[in-house]
């Protein structure tokens, strides 16, 4: 058996996503996304992805090259490689960017995100090799399927008029009528019985009357509501109070660590975050200030899935919940959430999940979801295939793209249906 790494594939593409809204705007017609693809000598491919915006190709390309002739079984040496690696002149840990939606973004947390898609590319490669799924790979699973929850959005209806984009039957959802018309064909498609609403969109009482409408449409279902930090502590005080005794968890209600503890002190309501604690620097102020008691892991912040499984442990230490946030992602990554979700026994709430909103794949079959929930693949691997025609259609839509949306801006997204919109400022409310 030779697991030398022979080839590496990185496949950008665009792929269709509805108009939702959020508090910086709303989402673009098509987003990106990078398909990776690692080739051992004995011709085993694994498959991984994560973001596709420019500034993770950037550090990819260099990354990939410098894989080659490595084993695919040398998991920990991808994080000093990544180290290594020298765009434009310099080190990747020399570059600071600014993020939006999960917080701010540093250069480490740009690298980790480019090592989770290779992480899970090596590991379904390895697993593939020995004939082992990847959750056995990763110590084994303590469940057979993994739950999920609902994630519900405002949204329109369509894009706004003169813009490309795929049409989906979902309708609109501007109003709390129409989020609990969102939450029952959620159901009834694929059996949720928790839903978490994507709020900081409108007025806080305009939201908590939506989830209002939810408890009444679904009671004793737990419920979460995740304002993207848009709120002051004040507000978020003043929302927790409303909504205590319906609330599973608030997420990030106010932006960073210590408008959280404020929050914490102040409140019963479990506070989850997805934005405060991304890297492992993080959790130590958040911890010592009680300032979440959930945390929503995302293998593409944190590296992988054998990070992921590092931080539940923490996690377990502490006495703090853990749980899985989501990104725009497709069924590759679902699969990954999966197999490492069934891996942690501390993982005590349902877990987020875009992909029911991702009309699109590049699989040759969808992943799917009954009762709420996803089997855990026993295949070897992640127990996913590659539809190398749909891969191919949607990376010749990023060829074709003139560059507008290939990189993600909710913003720029908004004022082509309000010309006057600016991203709001912090706190909204």
């Amino acid at each position: 058996m030779n697991l030398t790494v022979t080839d590496v594939r990185l496949t950008p593409i665009l792929v269709a996503d509805p108009p939702l809204l959020n508090t910086q705007g709303v989402h673009q017609p098509y987003t990106p996304r990078l398909i990776v693809e690692v080739v051992t000598a004995d011709g085993i491919t694994g498959v991984g992805e994560t973001y596709g915006d420019t500034k993770y190709l950037e550090l990819a390309r260099p990354f990939a090259a410098k894989l080659i002739g490595r084993p695919v079984s040398d998991l920990n040496g991808l994080f000093t490689l990544a180290e290594d690696v020298v765009v434009d002149g310099s080190r990747v840990s020399d570059q600071v960017d600014v993020g939006g939606l999960r917080g701010v973004q540093t250069a480490d947390k740009l690298r980790l995100s480019v090592v989770s898609g290779f992480e899970v590319a090596c590991l379904d490669a390895l697993g593939k090799a020995l004939g082992l799924p990847v959750h056995a790979l990763l110590g084994g699973k303590v469940r057979d399927a993994v739950e999920y929850s609902a994630y519900l959005f405002y949204r329109w209806a369509e894009h706004p008029a003169g813009v490309a984009a795929e049409r989906d039957d979902w309708g609109a959802a501007v109003d709390p009528a129409g989020v609990v018309a969102q939450a029952r064909t959620f159901t009834q498609r694929y059996g949720f019985t928790s839903f978490k609403l994507k709020g900081g969109v409108f007025p806080p009482d305009e939201e908590i009357a939506a989830v209002r409408a939810l408890a009444e449409a679904f009671p004793g279902h737990p419920l979460r509501l995740d304002p993207n930090g848009a709120w002051s502590v004040e507000t978020s005080l003043k929302v927790a109070e409303e909504l205590a005794d319906v609330l599973e968890y608030l997420e990030d209600p106010a932006l960073g660590t210590p408008a959280m503890a404020e929050v914490a002190a102040g409140t019963g309501v479990p506070l989850a975050t997805n934005m405060c604690v991304t890297t492992f620097a993080e959790i130590k102020e958040a911890f010592a200030r009680d300032a979440v008691q959930v945390v929503l892991s995302d293998h593409h912040y944190w590296g992988g899935l054998r990070n992921t499984q590092q931080l539940a442990a923490i996690c377990r230490t502490f006495g703090v919940g853990v749980s899985m946030h989501s990104n725009t992602h497709l069924g590759i990554s679902l699969a990954a959430m999966t197999h490492v979700a069934a891996t942690v026994p501390n993982l005590h709430h349902a877990c987020d999940s875009h992909y029911p909103w991702q009309a699109e794949d590049v699989l040759t079959e969808r992943l799917r979801f009954e009762d709420g929930k996803v089997a855990v693949p026993d295949e070897p691997g992640l127990g996913v295939e590659l539809d190398r025609d749909r891969l191919r259609f949607l990376h010749q839509r990023w060829l074709d793209d003139d560059g507008t949306l290939r990189e993600r801006d909710d913003a720029a997204a908004m004022r082509v249906a309000d010309p006057d919109w600016v991203t709001p400022a912090v706190p909204r409310w």
